[in-house]
């Protein structure tokens, strides 16, 4: 005769490991992207921190409070030009190139955090695909290098990369290492634009506009010939 004390026991045991399964920690990642993407187009928290700075915080804590915001904004989609452009509007060339890699990284560990907490389990045994695979064996075995790639390519989306980058087996140190590197050129034009914005016929902004446009069509010609090589290792 089973045991009533054993059935009670049971319920919890088989209802937390319910909620701890792969997919209900995956359906909880989405439920939380949404939420972010929703607060994102509610109240643009891009336009609080261009606009709306505090002007008695300055110094050091208000770079750090910037970086700060700015990962968790990155992390809820913000697109990291608009808070490039904010970062040199407020701080200049050097201290807004600076901030704003400091929040690369903070919103890059955040998302890559979140998706292998939530998303790695459930979604690695859906990468059967020949490309999937392919691109999975890519970032585990070459992960510094793999991301570095993509973080100086431009036109890569910065929120595509990091829960990809998850649901890999790419370590830690590498991922954040190559996402703080990798994202130095990029950022340091964008942020060099908003620091000049007020005189768009200026050399600086002129140079930085023309860096940007330039790493575009460099990043395009990279990433056709990394589809290429993609296609390549996929094949049998």
């Amino acid at each position: 005769m089973p045991d009533p004390a054993s059935q009670s026991d049971g319920v919890p045991c088989r209802l937390a490991q319910t909620l701890l399964s792969p997919w209900s920690r995956f359906a909880l990642l989405l439920v939380l992207l949404g939420a972010a993407a929703t607060a994102m187009v509610l109240y643009e928290p891009q336009r609080v921190l261009a606009h709306g700075w505090p002007p008695q915080i300055g110094g050091s804590t208000a770079l750090a409070l910037f970086g700060a915001a700015y990962g968790l904004c990155t992390a809820a989609f913000v697109p990291r030009p608009v808070l490039n452009i904010a970062a040199g509007a407020l701080f200049g060339a050097g201290a807004g190139t600076f901030s704003a890699t400091a929040g690369t990284v903070i919103g890059a560990g955040i998302a890559f955090g979140l998706g292998r907490m939530l998303g790695q389990d459930a979604l690695r045994p859906l990468l059967r695909a020949r490309w999937m695979a392919a691109a999975d064996r890519l970032l585990s075995k070459h992960g510094f290098r793999s991301m570095l790639v993509l973080r100086l390519l431009p036109g890569v989306p910065f929120a595509a990369s990091n829960y990809g980058a998850a649901v890999s087996r790419m370590r830690w140190v590498a991922f954040l290492g190559a996402t703080a590197l990798g994202s130095v050129p990029n950022t340091a034009a964008y942020v060099i634009a908003g620091s000049s914005a007020a005189k768009p016929t200026s050399p600086v902004f002129l140079a930085s506009f023309g860096f940007i446009a330039l790493s575009a069509l460099v990043g395009g010609v990279v990433a056709w010939r990394k589809r290429a090589h993609l296609s390549a290792a996929a094949s049998p």
